[in-house]
């Protein structure tokens, strides 16, 4: 596994993180999320990302982490980057959500006890909250770092006027911001307008999210939509998205990461490593078998000039 800077800090993450969004809660095989967390770890990725909300159920996700750190990889908790957020509902009530410095506290509280423990490596404001004064919220952050709850402060999904903003007030209390979570893949290239700029302006990393389009760009949907798959059930992934024009697209791509030898999947992966702002890459995986043929990305040839520009070509009309 390769690490790269994040920013302008001393930390190294891996290229390909681990997202546990799904397939790690309540309702998913605890014997599967545990075999692929080892996995992980053993082919060197690292860094494990979760938030309060994760599951389902919410806070599932990290009391099953938790477990599967205790159980089978204590050993190596200063070998790990855990990271963790707030700022979406978590509970009923007006403190269970949004931006507040009493959200942000007791979830981060509540984050540390269903893990068991002592702190995490990055912990996010997981959205930007238009009611709490970005102040309040940074200095919630600035409070967790300070306390040693958590040893890095990460931002999520900031447009970028208030991303410049927390960046600056993170920086003034001695707390630089570590990392920004934004979403960026072939299908979506808004982190490109004005986010890219702004972390390497202020020496800040970046990690990516849904890298894949929510699979979108995997041979999943190269002959239209599967039973079973994620557009089937139409709760993150409606069928309206796989238009003609996207669908065309799809295949064209496709052609390409077979003319370069890898998966559509491997390709996107490595498409997103190629943008410099960008640290790492935070994947899905429901297997271990899904996890490999992910970690293709980092074997596949460097894009030449005239392929970026094909690429380029083809999303124009999707």
């Amino acid at each position: 596994m390769q690490c790269k800077r994040c920013g302008r800090s001393g930390l190294l993450l891996p290229e390909i993180s681990l997202g546990l969004w799904h397939n790690f809660g309540s309702e998913d095989s605890y014997t599967n999320a545990r075999d692929i967390i080892v996995h992980a770890f053993d082919k060197g990725i690292t860094h494990f990302d979760l938030a309060n909300n994760y599951g389902p159920e919410p806070g599932s996700a990290e009391i099953n982490f938790g477990r599967i750190l205790s159980e089978n990889l204590s050993t190596h908790r200063d070998e790990m980057v855990i990271a963790t957020k707030a700022g979406y509902k978590m509970w009923e009530g007006p403190y269970g959500d949004w931006g507040s410095r009493k959200y942000m506290i007791a979830s981060l509280d509540q984050s540390l006890r269903r893990m068991g423990l002592e702190y995490v490596d990055i912990y996010y404001s997981h959205r930007y909250d238009p009611e709490t004064p970005i102040e309040e919220t940074m200095s919630a952050l600035v409070q967790a770092v300070r306390q040693g709850k958590a040893i890095y402060a990460g931002i999520s999904r900031y447009p970028v006027p208030q991303a410049r903003e927390a960046y600056k007030i993170l920086r003034d209390n001695g707390v630089p911001c570590l990392i920004h979570q934004e979403r960026y893949n072939m299908f979506d290239r808004h982190a490109e307008e004005g986010l890219t700029d702004a972390v390497n302006e202020a020496g800040v990393g970046m990690i990516t999210f849904s890298p894949l389009a929510q699979g979108l760009l995997s041979d999943r949907y190269l002959n239209g939509i599967p039973e079973g798959s994620r557009m089937t059930q139409g709760r993150f992934l409606k069928p309206e998205v796989l238009t003609d024009e996207k669908h065309a697209a799809i295949v064209k791509l496709n052609e390409i990461a077979q003319r370069r030898g890898q998966t559509l999947a491997a390709m996107a992966l490595e498409w997103n490593l190629r943008q410099e702002s960008v640290t790492s890459v935070l994947v899905g995986a429901s297997s271990t078998e899904q996890l490999d043929k992910n970690l293709e990305a980092l074997n596949g040839p460097a894009f030449a000039d005239d392929e970026l520009r094909e690429i380029d070509e083809i999303l124009k009309t999707a």
